[in-house]
């Protein structure tokens, strides 16, 4: 039994797919599928049941997998333990960010992390919040960059970017563009262009729909909020933004806060508490990157997707 082995096994557990895994240890997908093969039968059983599209563990994989975590998390302390003694920062971190991202302080902090400590090879992945969130609770990822509804996901240390308001935007010549005020119920008369369930602005959509009881038609959804402002400046619909999102098109519309939509749009970098000595060397770049202000992006940064 090989440790690679065992890292191969985690991460089909936790992707339940081969491919996704096979592309998260950065080795073909026949790889993977040999190596599995031979740690089950080293083990005398199978680990996963292949029969669905969707792998997933069998009794002996559940009872397996803590156990392959806990032994890569040993072997990973071990290098951790000597590299704390020699000043000397190794390893891997795994970054993600939501699809479409594009903050520059994360680039930047990124960037400052690598020229000081070309040693650690760094990885970043895209997805929805909500997957990142989950990315982050089982170890998958190291560091998330994701937009969250009222609060940071529960369990993880976290440090807000942003928490702004949602906003009605709509192109010239729209019913609600001379409106002084914009409720959830103004517009839940309209078509409604936002971004997909699963992202942290759609969250807060829901949460504030839920709250007062209105049911919005939902045309359109896009992943990336420049998707979404062109959606609505062809009259498809009204994009529902953040503020300093829908700043960034005002030659194309007209934005207005939803009055009632009280449950704040966050944008975070969530943790789990850093033991990993690289994890703690990139918080410390990424605190003097974003700064301490929870305030919207500079002129500089195109808001882009903070789904």
């Amino acid at each position: 039994m090989e440790l690679r082995q065992l890292e191969y096994f985690v991460a089909v557990a936790e992707e339940r797919n081969f491919t996704r895994a096979a592309e998260r240890v950065h080795i073909s997908q026949s790889g993977v599928s040999a190596q599995i093969r031979q740690l089950e039968r080293e083990l005398g059983a199978e680990l996963f049941d292949r029969s669905a599209r969707t792998v997933t563990l069998t009794p002996a994989g559940k009872a397996a997998l803590d156990h392959a975590r806990d032994a890569l998390a040993a072997a990973g302390a071990v290098g951790q333990a000597v590299d704390e003694v020699t000043d000397l920062i190794r390893g891997r971190v795994t970054v993600g960010m939501v699809t479409g991202c594009t903050i520059t302080p994360l680039f930047e902090a990124l960037a400052a992390f690598h020229t000081a400590h070309p040693g650690v090879e760094i990885a970043l992945l895209e997805e929805a919040s909500d997957r990142l969130a989950d990315g982050v609770r089982t170890g998958a990822l190291d560091l998330a960059l994701l937009g969250a509804a009222a609060r940071t996901p529960e369990g993880l240390d976290a440090h807000t970017v942003i928490s702004e308001r949602l906003v009605a935007a709509v192109p010239a010549g729209h019913p609600l563009e001379k409106r002084r005020r914009v409720t959830l119920r103004d517009l839940a008369a309209y078509p409604v262009v936002c971004m997909p369930p699963g992202s942290g602005l759609r969250a807060v959509l829901d949460q504030a729909c839920a709250a007062q009881g209105v049911e919005p038609a939902v045309a359109l959804e896009a992943s990336a909020a420049d998707a979404i402002a062109g959606l609505a400046a062809r009259g498809l619909g009204v994009a529902v933004l953040s503020e300093s999102m829908a700043d960034a098109y005002r030659d194309r519309l007209t934005a207005h806060v939803i009055t009632d939509a009280h449950v704040p749009a966050l944008l975070a970098l969530v943790w789990r508490p850093a033991r990993n000595p690289a994890l703690r060397a990139l918080l410390t770049h990424c605190r003097r990157a974003f700064g301490g202000s929870t305030a919207g992006p500079g002129p500089d940064d195109r808001p882009g997707n903070r789904g």
